[in-house]
């Protein structure tokens, strides 16, 4: 099993990365090299989370392996025995050979530093920019960085000179590696902590109000209209945009040398606006050189990088609002079955997309209203619990890992109770159950969080190249200071235990910190009791708050805003679930008549073309121009017959008479056409 372990875990993260790529980005659209930069960047932080346990099992067994070596010993097996005492380490399953660890760390760190440094920044420029050849974009995104890059250049170079000047050390290619490293997980750790403070009490809250139907309903309405504004302000942003590339392509001839960049931009528009604005061009009309209105190249550099971000923000807009509607509309079914005596869940519409007959066959419609109705809020009080706990576990630990004697860290004394009995399989467990939990916390947020229109992670393949890369790049930052961190809260880091130990391959290749003291010992020491501070504060909610305060509307239960907004959205989810049932019914209707009226009109239809044929056969003269005359009449009473039918609505309908609201309505699965079953059947169609 030597190596077995690790091979396994390498080709699962691999597929676990891909899974969450796809679900985010969009493999058909996107650029490949920005896909492919992206997906590296994620399993190489997720291959680190995973495989940091199995170094831990491994290192522990090579120190007991090196105390029993200090006496004369024999080999047996997988067994390291001592021939006068009779002790033994037990080889663990998932033992990793000599040699192979620090060379598997030192590739994936420096791999992971080359991403979050030097080629995601420059992709990120280059997927921003709107120029119209690589050289462009190449130039663009150098121009943007040389900033960037001379910043992090300054911090490197005072950490330099503070070291030259020192007289205690004498300057080398390791410590050097040390200081660029130390500074990397400086920064990675500054913003660890803020978004670890904000995770450990966001997560296990998110889960208890899950329990809560009314807050859910109550916080999806609220989404609904912040969505319906910005869905309103992208379709607003989008149609300025087109209007100015409309007059840019009617300016613009076909034998302009500026064309083909014009029609570089047409192809990033939706496909209505083009066909709309291929209608309007008169390409034989050529250019006059004379006239000084034509647009720069500059300009539309600028138009075109407008374009890729209106239509991507327009395209998001679109599919949120449509998922964030069937979100709606089940949590709405969920509160009118919550009362059903018959426990069966019933849907008001039915889903769009096919079900899998498998699960089609388990989740039947009595095991959805159990676990929708009974289970599941009960599955997430519980979990909260659970998360809750783990909570205050890593607070606890993170204020006083630092103590050795006595140990005080919780998670150090589970690990040091197994590493007593050699129980690696615990060790692996508790090791993994840690740091996947801090990784949660941590990736999550960095899920969650948005920066106005600039960083958005969206799901179902809405996320634009800008976000994933940048995604990228946070994932490349705060995951080794991550596992540095876990390796204290654990004492295997020998910075923090203070013990001469062999150290894990992991804390080998980032050197010893010991040459900048004041970070070893003072900023990687005491800068993660501040979590605790950021713990109480997203417990109460300040940032939100501040945020609201600032004009940033935030759900909070006790604002007005928060009612009023809540309100809106509730008409909105109610306007469109009339529209949806209005098409329903209009779908029935016409899928009645087809079935009662449809083989009757083709019947009429064959007999009336043939006796055309064998009317137009007799003559083609005096005949072709009243035959000609009655086809149209046929045809416009055809068509007004059709449009009749489509526009139909019957008489006794009232929208207002429906009843919307979850909370009040009884139980019951809407029929479609329902309303109308009092009508008779029979004298629906006779005014038609």
């Amino acid at each position: 099993m030597s190596g077995a372990a690790l091979g396994l875990e390498i080709v699962f993260v691999f597929f676990l990365a891909l899974f969450l790529l796809h679900r985010y980005g969009d493999f058909k659209k996107q650029h490949r090299l920005v896909i492919i930069a992206t997906l590296l960047a994620w399993y190489l932080c997720f291959l680190i989370v995973f495989i940091l346990p199995l170094d831990v099992s491994t290192t522990i067994y090579n120190r007991c392996k090196l105390a029993l070596n200090s006496s004369p010993a024999e080999n047996n097996g997988s067994y390291v025995t001592l021939a006068p005492s009779r002790q033994k380490c037990f080889k663990p399953w998932s033992y990793i050979p000599n040699g192979i660890m620090p060379i598997f760390w030192r590739v994936v760190y420096w791999t992971s530093q080359f991403l979050t440094w030097i080629l995601l920044p420059f992709m990120q420029s280059y997927a921003r920019s709107g120029g119209f050849s690589i050289t462009g974009k190449i130039k663009t995104a150098l121009i943007e960085n040389a900033i960037y890059y001379g910043t992090y250049l300054l911090i490197f170079g005072a950490f330099l000179i503070y070291v030259a000047v020192n007289p205690n050390f004498n300057l080398q290619w390791n410590q050097l590696q040390t200081i660029g490293i130390a500074a990397a997980n400086t920064w990675g750790l500054f913003l660890l902590v803020l978004l670890l403070g904000y995770g450990l009490v966001e997560i296990p809250r998110s889960h208890w109000n899950g329990a809560k139907r009314g807050y859910l309903l109550m916080k999806t309405y609220f989404k609904a209209a912040k969505l319906m504004t910005e869905k309103a302000d992208a379709e607003e942003n989008l149609e300025d945009i087109m209007e100015e590339v409309r007059k840019v392509s009617e300016s613009i001839k076909y034998n302009h040398p500026l064309r083909k960049c014009v029609d570089t931009i047409l192809k990033k528009c939706p496909t209505e606006y083009q066909e709309r604005m291929g209608r309007n061009m008169d390409d034989y009309e050529d250019f006059d050189e004379r006239q000084n209105s034509y647009p720069s190249e500059k300009s539309l550099v600028k138009l075109h990088k407008q374009v890729i971000y209106s239509v991507q923000r327009h395209r998001r807009t679109q599919v949120q609002w449509q998922i964030l509607l069937e979100q709606a509309f089940y949590l709405e079914d969920v509160a009118k079955n919550e009362t059903s005596a018959t426990r069966q869940f019933v849907h008001t519409f039915h889903s769009q997309e096919p079900e899998n007959k498998i699960i089609q066959y388990f989740y039947t419609p009595t095991v959805e209203w159990y676990w929708e109705c009974l289970l599941r809020p009960w599955f997430y009080r519980v979990l909260a619990v659970v998360l809750a706990t783990f909570s205050v576990i890593v607070v606890w630990s993170e204020c006083t890992f630092f103590s050795t004697k006595p140990v005080l860290s919780l998670f150090a004394v589970f690990i040091q109770l197994a590493e007593k009995t050699y129980n690696y399989i615990y060790i692996e467990m508790a090791c993994f159950l840690t740091i996947f939990f801090l990784s949660i916390c941590v990736y999550s947020t960095v899920f969650r969080i948005r920066v106005f229109n600039y960083y958005y992670l969206a799901s179902h393949h809405q996320t634009d190249a800008y976000s994933l890369l940048f995604s990228g790049m946070l994932f490349c930052r705060l995951t080794p200071p991550l596992c540095l961190n876990f390796l204290g809260l654990t004492h295997m880091d020998a910075t923090i235990s203070h013990k001469n130990t062999q150290p894990t391959a992991y804390t080998s290749i980032m050197g010893s910190m010991r040459v900048l003291s004041f970070i070893a010992d003072g900023f990687y020491i005491y800068y993660p009791m501040l979590v605790v501070i950021l713990c109480i504060a997203t417990y109460f909610s300040l940032g939100t708050r501040c945020l609201n305060l600032l004009g940033f509307q935030q759900f909070m239960g006790d604002s007005e805003m928060t009612s009023d907004l809540i309100d809106e959205g509730k008409e909105l989810i109610r306007r469109e679930k009339r529209k949806r049932q209005r098409q329903e019914e209009g779908e029935n209707r016409r899928r009645e008549w087809k079935e009662r009226y449809g083989n009757r009109d083709d019947s009429t239809r064959n007999r009336a073309v043939h006796a055309d044929q064998k009317e137009s056969s007799f003559s083609e003269t005096n005949t072709n121009r009243s035959l000609s005359k009655y086809t149209r009449s046929n045809g416009r009473t055809e068509r007004d017959r059709i449009e009749l039918l489509q526009d139909a609505e019957p008489l006794d309908f009232n929208a207002d008479s429906i009843n919307d609201d979850p909370l009040e309505s009884d139980s019951g699965r809407y029929q479609p056409g329902g309303r109308y079953l009092s009508m008779s059947r029979s004298k629906i169609f006779d005014d038609v």
